[in-house]
């Protein structure tokens, strides 16, 4: 079974967001997930793709997830804050790119 890391950066943030700035980067390495820079993970943020990493991690295309236009490689997903008027916070769109991890490219 081919496997993948995610890469997951923050492509755009609408409003104002305490956690995460344009760049940052999430780093999904099954089944551990890490921050740039050591810093938290938004639970807003994690709880809109959490049912999509693993799947994403095992070889499942993004548009049969609903993420991407069919035949794209990159995948796109967005926290569940919907910023002002209605919070203080901000809405953040997370763009999520995979690599196929080295384990399987020397399988080949």
């Amino acid at each position: 079974m081919t496997s993948y890391k995610l890469r997951i950066r923050v492509a755009n943030i609408r409003g104002r967001c305490p956690i995460y700035k344009i760049g940052d980067e999430i780093v999904v390495d099954e089944p551990g997930v890490a921050c740039s820079d050591g810093r938290c993970i938004c639970i807003h943020a994690l709880g809109s793709m959490l049912s999509m990493l693993v799947p994403l991690c095992r070889g499942v295309n993004f548009a049969g997830l609903g993420l991407s236009k069919k035949g794209e490689e990159t995948g796109y997903v967005q926290c569940l804050d919907p910023g002002p008027p209605y919070t203080e916070g901000g809405t953040v769109l997370f763009e999520i790119r995979r690599e196929r991890k080295q384990s399987d490219r020397s399988a080949q």
